[in-house]
């Protein structure tokens, strides 16, 4: 190979590790890894470290109710979304036979009743037979319609909520937008930080993966303007999104920021009362007309007193 042209290359791979190298280390840390297929083990480790959230194992994370009724014969197989597994494991170990739920050293066993597969995966799961009952935020369109190209029709209970939120470098002096400045960053009107009274810096608007519950909560919010794809996303101070309980409790916040909107900040009290714009459900979603009586025993365990103790406790806005 001619030695001006390999170092030309080289040169070029050294430009764009110290590009990766340059950027902020929070946002890597709760966004970037998380672009690319979550469907991977490695994957899974780097959004939620699982074993972390294991039933029956007197993890601090996990918030169960003591001396619930458990269920008994056919267990309903329960898979849910990466930002909401501290919830469906409290239901899992304040329910579900001990037996039920076998952990394989880093991943649920096949033939366990709980398993995580997020929230792309679990949606596909329902549909397919995989899984009874999964807890996730709403839909795609591309999910609906998968559900109604194979027959199924999906029944959606809201078991709680939480913010949807979008988050910037720790040191980034930008730290409120209003929902239009956030519509405009999504939908390319808006390319650079000084437009919001910050730096000459351009916006890197980091999107995720298609169908997952961030993304689809994003393609909500922007209502009739398109999502316009950021390929200039490594060259300017990023901006990301995700839910408010995932940042600040599951991997707690580090080096970002959440950014408040309208200039109000996502809190418990901003959520409940609705002056928070940007917040969504968290709904228990089963497969219409399904035969297992333990799936409503279940769905009705997690709207009842105790259930809605273990959807506040970790960290989630109970509906009742």
């Amino acid at each position: 190979m001619d030695k001006k042209k390999l170092a030309k290359q080289l040169a070029v791979i050294a430009f764009v590790i110290a590009l990766f190298a340059g950027l902020d280390a929070g946002i890597y840390h709760f966004f970037i890894k998380r672009v690319t297929s979550h469907h991977s083990p490695g994957m899974q480790k780097m959004s939620v470290e699982v074993k972390d959230y294991v039933p029956f194992t007197n993890s601090p994370n996990i918030f169960p109710v003591k001396d619930a009724p458990k269920l008994e014969g056919d267990i309903p197989r329960i898979d849910g979304a990466a930002a909401l597994l501290p919830l469906y494991v409290g239901f899992v170990e304040s329910i579900y036979p001990e037996s039920s739920v076998k952990f394989a050293g880093e991943n649920y066993a096949p033939s366990s009743a709980m398993h995580y597969t997020n929230t792309r995966g679990a949606y596909k799961d329902i549909v397919d037979g995989k899984a009874d009952i999964i807890i996730c935020a709403q839909p795609s369109d591309e999910q609906l319609k998968y559900a109604s190209d194979n027959g199924v029709e999906l029944e959606m209970v809201r078991i709680g909520s939480d913010a949807f939120v979008f988050i910037v470098n720790a040191d980034n002096p930008v730290s409120d937008i209003t929902v239009d400045q956030a519509r405009g960053i999504y939908s390319g009107r808006i390319k650079n930080w000084k437009e919001l009274g910050g730096r000459n810096i351009p916006i890197a608007a980091m999107h995720r993966n298609e169908g997952s519950g961030s993304q689809t909560a994003l393609i909500k919010f922007m209502g009739d303007e398109p999502v316009v794809p950021d390929y200039t996303a490594l060259f300017g101070s990023p901006i990301g999104i995700s839910f408010r309980y995932y940042v600040t409790g599951m991997l707690g916040e580090g080096k970002v920021k959440i950014l408040k909107i309208n200039g109000i900040e996502p809190t418990p009290k901003t959520i409940a009362d609705g002056s928070y714009p940007v917040s969504g459900g968290v709904y228990a979603v089963y497969r219409k007309g399904e035969k297992n009586p333990n799936v409503y025993k279940a769905v009705n365990f997690m709207l009842s007193p105790d259930g809605q103790k273990i959807v506040e406790k970790s960290g989630y806005l109970p509906v009742q």
